[in-house]
């Protein structure tokens, strides 16, 4: 079987196997339907994948790995009531399902959830994963914040933006890939390694998410394409495009964010052809390229077999052609 089909089957199974049927349903039903909308599993799958590199039985790491799926969850349910989302997943978010007072409770529940999970581990395992997992928790806050405020600040760099979705997106992805190492008992060496792997992995995939919904297919992308835009979501393109470009065609730009009387094609297509004139595209593209080198260089310079080195090669570019 596939490695990465197999890890998928490991973790979904281990969902089915959680513990929701504690009362009142009214809780725990919530936390069953957003976990039952099957995504690409991409932070656990990494965890099982970092436990085995390491020489351990990817099972001892399921717990780890769960933990993260049931936070990733968590704030996924809390972000769709921040940004009054209506689907996640080609389904009904469950703010919208149910309301939002039952999204929010569900939702802490869900993170209570991903702190008991790494109780099975010995004390100095859990010790280390429980300190990681409450510091990226606390930089995907931070993250989270810093994109609610770029949203009404005039001015955004780019550093500023790069550094905002290393918060917000990234560092969740190096933690998955550190945790398995941690379960693994890598060397500190090696979990730097890793995660800064997972650090510059993270970043390049959002970069191209962003990309990709202006610039992508539908039959690869699997949603609407200009959705940011009609949003009015300021992504790297966006910001991109102001810092490589005059004033006047700054302000054509942010009176098109401005305005909501545009149809929606007529909105996209303006707004797209100012991101090509900045040549927003091709700069995006760059970026997204050097994140994803580095990436593969953290990997090159782990202590592992060569054959595990080129699974998480297999992986990045199966992610980043979005064939996961």
């Amino acid at each position: 079987m596939n490695p990465i089909k197999f890890y998928a089957e490991l973790i979904n199974n281990g969902l089915k196997n959680l513990s929701f049927s504690n009362k009142p349903k009214s809780l725990y039903d919530p936390i069953k339907y957003i976990l039952d909308l099957e995504g690409k599993r991409i932070r656990p799958i990494l965890t099982l994948m970092s436990c085995n590199s390491f020489g351990l039985d990817p099972k001892e790491a399921l717990s780890a790995s769960l933990s993260l799926e049931c936070f990733h969850n968590f704030t996924l349910m809390h972000d769709d009531i921040m940004d009054s989302a209506l689907t996640r997943r080609g389904e009904q978010t469950v703010h919208v399902k149910w309301n939002s007072d039952r999204a929010i409770l569900s939702g802490d529940a869900m993170l209570i959830f991903s702190y008991q999970l790494l109780e099975s581990y010995d004390l100095k395992t859990y010790s280390s994963l429980n300190k990681l997992l409450n510091k990226t928790a606390l930089e995907v806050c931070e993250g989270q914040q810093y994109d609610i405020d770029f949203e009404t600040k005039v001015e955004v760099n780019i550093d500023q933006y790069l550094e905002m979705i290393r918060l917000k997106t990234a560092v969740l992805v190096g933690a998955s890939l550190q945790m398995g190492a941690i379960v693994a008992n890598a060397s500190k060496q090696d979990q730097t390694c890793i995660y800064n792997f997972g650090i510059n992995l993270g970043l390049a995939f959002q970069l191209q998410d962003d990309l990709l919904d202006v610039f992508g297919d539908y039959d690869l992308v699997g949603k609407k394409i200009g959705g940011d835009i009609l949003e009015n979501k300021k992504t790297i393109l966006f910001h991109m495009t102001r810092s490589n470009s005059t004033k006047i065609q700054i302000s054509e730009l942010e009176s098109l964010y401005d305005t909501d009387k545009l149809n929606s094609e007529l909105k996209i297509s303006k707004v797209t052809s100012i991101f090509k004139r900045a040549k927003a595209d091709i700069l995006t593209s760059k970026l997204v390229l050097d994140y994803t080198d580095k990436a593969i260089k953290y990997i090159d310079d782990l202590s592992i077999e060569e054959s595990q080195k080129e699974e998480f090669r297999v992986f990045s570019k199966q992610l980043m052609s979005r064939k996961l």
